[in-house]
């Protein structure tokens, strides 16, 4: 299966499509007016202390105080004492920072919605093979690298990379095999940006001083897709063009040759019908080559999906048609997730099956539909109401969140009432009118709609108010006016 990453960077925004296997996948999305601020380090102050929520607010210079968790501060800080030797425990925060302290912390999730950024002051900086932890002289292999032998020797030159006090290493899994030349260049790398955050927070006068950027999102797509199996990366951008590739022949040599300027006469999101599929991934309903479909709703608590047949009849009878709609439905599923980057709890809701061995294989599949996804997802087994709850990584704001707004005619409510429920509002607000105040008559300012059916449909409801309250009312028409939207005028 061929794997490409298009990337479309202009001055306001860059865009970049991971494809797989000529499907679109995932899309990251990164605007210069609301750029993202993960892995951004800051030298903040401490505003609030709230022991009740175990959490301090830290202003980092942002419009919303960022949040600090005590169990995110950790134990080599200068907040509490270094002993390593001792186990982790997490203390209460009014001992381990005070209102008005200086401290450097390290963003781990972006404001999302009504909440500021979250921080940590176990600070990473990451590189190619390996991540630096400032404070501690530990080093870690990834798991994913099997071999003892291969893990040793990555681990011996690590801890020869090791300065002092300054800090230790984690051996990413893309270090596998890499010469020991490269990996000294990237601690090397690694130890200078941290002896320069160091130097900038010494000279910094400012209490909420930005320390260190990471690396824009072209940048850093390809620094973390290291070791992942790229065929190729369109950029059609000349001037990026030109700094990717340096920038990959410093620090990413595997992807130098796969890099190429698309120079196509349609917009590069044209290929492989990404820019549809965009669009198509803002909508509720998916529908599934066999005829059923998902509809996905995204709330403030959870993202809930629900599975339906639609117009799947099957070939056999009901069970193995709702089996084969829910195996269908766990690979878009999946898909959905990474493609609309959905994340907190989920709740899935499967069409009911009675077989426990249908169950089991649907679970399964979806466990490893799942298990191409780079963000961390935990998943919990059917439950007794025959849901399957999940949870995913809340990692950034979801495409939904990204690309809309609140719609003014429904106030985010997602429905608007009906014309026929206006007409009797709008009746019912004339009546209450008349009986408060002395009017000879009234107008009635509302949408095309609703003053279209008061004076059609609903014209016979509205002539027995006039007689009943024997004063004229006249309708207008307002194009501006949204469907719920009306005034009633004494005259």
């Amino acid at each position: 299966m061929s794997v490409e990453l298009l990337m479309n960077i202009t001055p306001t925004e860059t865009r970049v499509a991971l494809v797989e296997g000529g499907v679109l996948q995932e899309l990251h999305i990164e605007r210069q007016a609301t750029k993202g601020i993960v892995g951004n380090i800051y030298k903040g102050k401490v505003s609030r202390v709230l022991a009740g929520m175990q959490a301090a607010f830290v202003d980092i210079g942002l419009e919303k105080a960022a949040f600090l968790h005590a169990s995110d501060i950790v134990p080599f800080t200068e907040c509490v004492a270094k002993n390593e030797k001792a186990k982790f425990k997490v203390a209460d925060i009014s001992q381990l920072v005070r209102p008005g302290q200086d401290i450097m912390v390290q963003v781990v999730k972006d404001p999302l919605g009504t909440k500021g950024a979250r921080l940590t002051t176990d600070i990473t900086l990451p590189s190619r093979y390996l991540v630096f932890m400032p404070g501690t002289g530990h080093v870690g292999v990834s798991q994913r690298i099997e071999s003892a032998q291969e893990r040793e020797r990555l681990k011996v030159i690590a801890q020869g990379c090791c300065v002092n006090d300054l800090g230790g290493f984690i051996i990413r899994t893309a270090a596998d095999g890499a010469p020991e030349k490269e990996l000294i260049n990237d601690a090397a790398f690694l130890l200078r940006v941290w002896r320069k955050v160091l130097t900038r927070r010494k000279r910094t006068a400012s209490k909420n001083r930005l320390l260190y950027r990471d690396l824009g999102l072209a940048f850093r797509i390809l620094r973390d897709f290291v070791g992942e199996e790229i065929d190729r990366v369109r950029i059609d951008s000349r001037l990026n063009f030109s700094l990717i590739q340096k920038f990959t022949h410093d620090f990413v040599p595997e992807l130098e040759d796969k890099i190429e300027c698309y120079r196509g006469k349609s917009p590069i999101f044209d290929l492989f019908d990404v820019e549809n599929e965009v669009q198509r991934a803002l909508e509720r309903k998916v529908e599934l080559k066999s005829g059923g479909y998902l509809i996905i709703d995204q709330t403030e608590a959870m993202t809930t999906v629900d599975i339906n047949t639609g117009a799947f009849v099957g070939h056999r009878n009901l069970e193995e048609t709702i089996f084969n709609t829910n195996i269908e439905a766990t690979q878009a599923i999946a898909r959905q997730l990474r493609l609309r980057n959905l994340g907190g709890i989920i709740i899935i809701d499967f069409i009911d099956m009675q077989s426990v061995e249908h169950k089991r294989r649907v679970f399964n599949s979806l466990e490893q539909a799942l298990s191409k996804d780079r963000v961390k997802t935990n998943i919990n087994d059917f439950s007794p109401l025959g849901l399957i709850e999940m949870t995913r990584k809340r990692t950034q704001e979801s495409l939904e969140h990204i690309f809309c707004g609140v719609c003014e005619q429904c106030s985010g409510r997602g429905y608007i009432k009906t014309v026929e429920t206006v007409c009797y509002e709008v009746l019912r607000e004339i009546l209450r009118v008349n009986r408060a105040y002395d009017a000879d008559r009234f107008v009635v300012y509302t949408s095309p709609k609703v003053a279209e059916a008061l004076t059609g449909d609903e014209s016979h409801n509205l002539a027995e108010l006039v007689l009943f309250m024997e004063k004229p009312v006249k309708i207008n028409a307002e194009p501006l006016y949204g469907q719920e939207q009306f005034d009633v005028v004494m005259m």
